[in-house]
């Protein structure tokens, strides 16, 4: 034993524990110094997290103009109402257990009667998530309801527990107004459709932030501890929609799928010929784009109809597809057979290559056989003798096959390249399809393509082929922005017009103009397209829906540009399967190019230049001749060329009939001019539907009825080639007045084609 009285043996354990608890204390100051230094950031995120919360502040999504200022999208404030789940469980604590108020309870009846929300819901949140100082209970609330949940919040004391965070909401003025063009965003404000889609990098901006501390318990703490980053706003849009057009488009596509009971849509695009800018682009039945996940009428009731369980697989399953369909834009997105408005492009490439001349000639008896294959004619009995212009305006199936021979497989192809149907047109829209054509044509192929049959094209690639002819022979891109700018006013694109080549010379253009628009106000099969004081290029088509067993379904369609001695608009719809009527393009889809056309030329700056035969042929508005004299009144009535009847006597007329301001026929029209009483005789309406225009307006006058007419009322159609009724605004039956207008609306029933070709 030592002097000190300690063992050897507990000197050693001394010294290896020192040297253990020096290594210790070396490793935990190695680590701080690491904390401190190395790790300093990761460490001090760690604790800034837990003692902050961030909160997004989004950026004001840009807006969404037409042509002329006119707002499309747009943003408005609404409120999020969330609650603080750890803050109504402090709040409760400190109530104590034995408390009669249950601020769980109170917060979930509240909310759930302001807000129209479950209670079980909100009481779920509020119990059960105790840990998170966020949780929404619902977003897009306006502000009249915000006001009542600020006095709930207020009469109850709830500062701590709910909350109202205010927020930009997408909002699109015009409802339905363009809506598979604008289409639409997320909740969280990401574009998920049509431009707001294609454009989303540009128009979404940049995020801010709200950075906020809290103490231990959630509670907010001091200002100072605060920061805030600016959120960025998005660039604006300008496009090339017309409001205006845009809704004289969308009205017409109703109203044919409306009177042809067409069971898949209708769609239609007007777009400037000389730059590719769409002016409009609609397609039938838009959906609401404040409410894009609601069901339009149609789509609800065709889901009503289904006879799924509303709790079935099969049911959800049909209700996201009627979401997709309703949201589709058949414009770019579908392909069609586009019949014979394909015949324009046919007759341009044998016009380019002068394979044809205007007064040449053939015979066309009702069909011709190619590769032993006997191919008709819609006119099964045959044209007979035919000029090349005639044979086109008749859309005689016969001059097309022989076209299509003379052209050649390999040059038909290169031209359907240079046209623009092998590529998509690479117009700014998300989802365009693409044409679909036989990958290796033969003569059979040749001959059925050259009058527009039995291939897809998408009716964006038949517009833009139209626009080139339309427009001297340039194929340029189609688009719908025009510039994007930031909120200062600052342009940071602009379009630029896209030629992508030359198709056709201006001289075979300028020919097929005069030839396609002779067609219109002549003895064409087009003449629903005409409309008075305008020159109307347009060519109809009809064809036969082959795919998924769809035979005897159809496609109508029209395709026009005007005026044709100078274009400036191209305009096509199609009506894909109407099922009431003449089934063809020339009277389910001619007479609303026509209908639009005539408000659309004027507004867009066309002047009308009127024959003399359309001044005579137009209606005349009636003036006022109440109080007059009755000579007087005859004498104004005399220049106008109106006829009159006078009723009764007396030195004044007392009324008359059609009333002021009615329009009438020119060259038929009567006024009834009462002096005295007006006498209570009565004439019966009859039925005009299906009657020629000729007896339709000699029936009226015999009965002492006015006419008025709409539609299409061409006086350069040779006689024996006349419209008749296709409907009346009064119902046969109705008892009139003597003098009384009756608007009927006349269309000529040619058949354009029969998509039945094959003999």
């Amino acid at each position: 034993m030592n002097e000190s009285g300690v063992s050897s043996s507990a000197l050693k354990r001394s010294f290896y524990l020192g040297i253990v608890i020096f290594a210790v204390f070396g490793i935990l100051l190695l680590r701080i110094l690491l904390i401190q230094t190395v790790d300093f950031e990761k460490y001090q995120e760690k604790v800034i997290n837990q003692i902050t919360t961030q909160s997004p502040v989004p950026a004001d999504r840009g807006k969404i103009y037409d042509r002329n200022g006119n707002v499309l999208a747009t943003n408005i404030t609404t409120y999020r109402v969330f609650i603080s789940p750890s803050g109504i469980l402090s709040a409760q604590k400190e109530e104590g257990e034995d408390s009669k108020t249950q601020y769980a309870e109170i917060i979930s009846y509240g909310l759930a009667q302001t807000l129209g929300v479950s209670y079980d819901d909100v009481y779920k949140q509020a119990t059960e998530y105790t840990k998170y100082l966020d949780r929404t209970i619902k977003r897009k609330v306006p502000e009249e309801t915000a006001d009542a949940v600020r006095q709930f919040i207020e009469d109850y004391d709830l500062g701590t527990m709910v909350y109202l965070e205010a927020q930009s909401t997408r909002y699109y003025p015009g409802g339905t107004l363009g809506a598979h063009m604008i289409g639409f965003t997320s909740s969280d404000g990401i574009g998920l459709y049509g431009l707001e889609y294609q454009y989303d990098e540009y128009l979404k901006g940049i995020d801010g932030y709200y950075i906020m501390a809290r103490d231990s318990y959630g509670n907010e703490m001091p200002y100072e501890y605060t920061s805030y980053i600016d959120a960025v706003s998005g660039y604006n849009l300008t496009t090339t929609i017309d409001t205006t057009i845009q809704n004289f488009l969308e009205e017409q596509l109703e109203v044919a799928v409306t009177e042809s009971k067409a069971e898949n849509r209708a769609c239609g695009v007007v777009m400037n010929v000389k730059t590719g800018a769409v002016l409009a682009m609609a397609t039938s039945s838009p959906f609401d784009l404040n409410d894009p996940w609601t069901l339009d009428a149609l789509s609800s009731e065709e889901l009503r109809n289904s006879g799924y369980s509303t709790e079935s697989q099969e049911y959800s399953d049909l209700s996201r597809e009627l979401l997709t369909t309703m949201w589709s834009n058949k414009a770019i997105t579908e392909s069609y057979i586009p019949g014979s408005t394909f015949k324009i492009i046919t007759s341009s490439m044998a016009l380019e290559e002068k394979l044809v001349s205007l007064n040449e000639t053939l015979s066309c008896r009702g069909s011709l056989t190619v590769s032993g294959i006997r191919i008709k004619c819609h006119k099964v009995e045959g044209h007979g003798p035919l000029t090349y212009p005639e044979g086109l305006q008749q859309s005689c199936n016969v001059w097309f096959m022989t076209l299509g021979g003379r052209i050649g497989i390999e040059n038909y192809q290169k031209y359907v390249r240079d046209f623009g149907y092998y590529e998509k047109t690479g117009i700014d829209l998300p989802g365009e399809g693409n044409s679909i054509f036989a990958s290796e044509m033969t003569n059979l192929d040749l001959a059925i393509y050259a009058f527009g049959q039995n291939f897809n094209v998408t009716p964006m690639q038949q517009i833009c082929a139209v626009a080139a002819v339309a427009n001297g022979g340039n194929l340029v891109t189609p688009y719908i922005v025009e510039s994007i700018s930031d909120n200062a006013g600052n342009t940071i694109y602009r379009h630029e017009t896209e030629v992508k080549r030359q198709v056709l010379s201006k001289e075979v253009c300028e020919t097929l103009a005069t030839v396609l628009e002779e067609g219109v106000s002549g003895n064409g099969g087009a003449k629903n397209a005409y409309v008075a004081g305008y020159r109307v290029a347009a060519k109809t088509g009809t064809s036969e829906k082959k795919t998924d067993g769809d035979v005897g379904k159809y496609i109508c369609s029209c395709v026009a540009f005007a005026p044709a001695d100078d274009p400036e608009i191209a305009m096509i719809i199609i009506v894909d399967e109407p099922t009431k009527g003449a089934l063809y393009g020339s009277t389910v889809a001619a007479p609303y190019i026509s209908a639009a056309l005539e408000n659309i030329l004027p507004y867009y700056g066309v002047e009308p230049v009127y024959t003399e035969e359309e001044i005579q042929n137009t209606a005349i508005r009636v003036a006022n001749y109440k109080g007059y004299s009755l000579s007087y009144a005859e004498s104004l009535i005399e220049k106008t060329g109106l006829k009159v009847k006078v009723v009764g006597s007396g030195s004044k007329v007392t009324s008359q009939l059609p009333a002021a301001g009615s329009e009438i026929d020119r060259s038929s029209g009567v006024i009834v001019l009462y002096m005295g009483d007006k006498p209570t005789e009565e004439i019966i309406v009859p039925d005009l539907v299906g009657k020629t225009s000729v007896a339709a307006n000699q029936i009226l006058i015999n009965l002492g009825l006015n006419i008025k007419i709409e539609g299409v009322n061409n006086p350069y159609v040779s006689e024996g080639n006349v419209p008749s009724v296709f409907s009346q605004s009064i119902a046969p039956g109705t008892k009139v007045a003597a003098g009384s207008v009756v608007t009927v609306e006349f269309r000529y029933t040619d058949a354009d084609e029969d998509p039945h070709y094959r003999g």
